[in-house]
């Protein structure tokens, strides 16, 4: 995720970091090679009678905007529910490891490093990275059974769940506060749930297709509709409209899946890193790990 401090306007138009422009400025300068062409060729195929006029061109790019604002849209609704669903999942673990500190502190230590081991397991789920070193470093020798299984996550849920009804059947825990965390239990679970969901459902790929398709198609075609009228203006105003259409199109599908490394996906190390300091700081521990920062450019992975 890109954190920027305000800066002036005139400053932000040259922000380099945080944008899309370097993901598709191969693409822009193809279409400005695509309109030079256009712009040398033009007497020659005006003798073949071909024309195109700017017509059809704008007719055709208030329905690009439209379809791209939707997809825009939904791929920004995406990000959003990530982001909610991992702002749930801090209020689950302060909720359990609270409860748990109240009413059965013996177990505070070891629900806590579950409940650790379960936001690091499930943000390497996410992004289908390697877990070993995080669940080593919270569960020592223990995470080699978690990795064996083929759902790690969900089977670390499964342990909290047994640990605190082991303690309901000691009778340490009443009935109505046992309620309570295996309630709050659910929300990892239901945090988990929605997080696999919007991994495994992506934008129907056939719409992507299609507005991929016409916007490259609608930005080839664009220079030859307007070297009649631009003439050598025709590169400087080609680029510029399909900046616009390209960088649309590039966010939305950055945003889609929000779980990545990529400067506007969910700095999910730092969240991970957040929750940690806020449980372990509930158990008492000191020092606490060091904040994250952002990088030179104001990055969080």
């Amino acid at each position: 995720m890109i954190i920027r401090p305000p800066r002036h306007w005139f400053i932000r138009l040259f922000a380099w970091h945080g944008s899309v422009l370097p993901d598709i400025l191969f693409r822009l300068f193809l279409n400005l090679l695509m309109s030079i062409v256009a712009v040398y060729t033009f007497d020659w195929y005006k003798t073949l009678g071909i024309k195109l006029t700017l017509a059809p061109f704008s007719l055709l790019g208030i329905a690009i905007a439209v379809f791209l604002g939707f997809r825009n849209n939904v791929c920004y609704g995406r990000y959003t529910e990530a982001r909610v669903l991992w702002g749930n999942l801090l209020i689950a673990c302060r909720t359990v490891q609270r409860q748990v500190i109240a009413v059965c502190p013996q177990e505070r230590e070891s629900i806590m490093q579950l409940l650790l081991a379960f936001c690091y397991s499930l943000k390497h789920q996410l992004r289908g990275s390697e877990a070993t070193a995080d669940l080593t470093r919270l569960l020592g020798d223990d995470a080699q059974n978690i990795l064996a299984r083929r759902t790690p996550t969900n089977t670390l849920v499964l342990q909290l769940s047994q640990r605190l009804a082991a303690r309901r059947q000691a009778g340490e825990l009443s009935e109505m506060v046992y309620v309570n965390l295996d309630q709050s239990l659910k929300q990892l679970s239901a945090v988990q749930a929605g997080c696999e969901r919007l991994v495994s459902t992506p934008v129907p790929f056939a719409y992507t297709l299609l507005l991929h398709r016409t916007v490259y198609l609608f930005c080839c075609l664009l220079p030859f509709a307007l070297v009649p009228d631009l003439h050598y203006m025709t590169p400087l105003v080609s680029v510029l409209v399909s900046y616009s259409f390209l960088s649309i199109d590039t966010l939305a599908e950055e945003l889609e899946m929000p779980f990545g490394r990529e400067g506007n996906h969910l700095p999910l190390d730092a969240i991970c890193h957040n929750i940690e300091i806020n449980l372990r700081e509930m158990n008492d521990e000191n020092p606490l790990p060091a904040d994250l920062r952002p990088d030179a450019w104001y990055r969080l992975t």
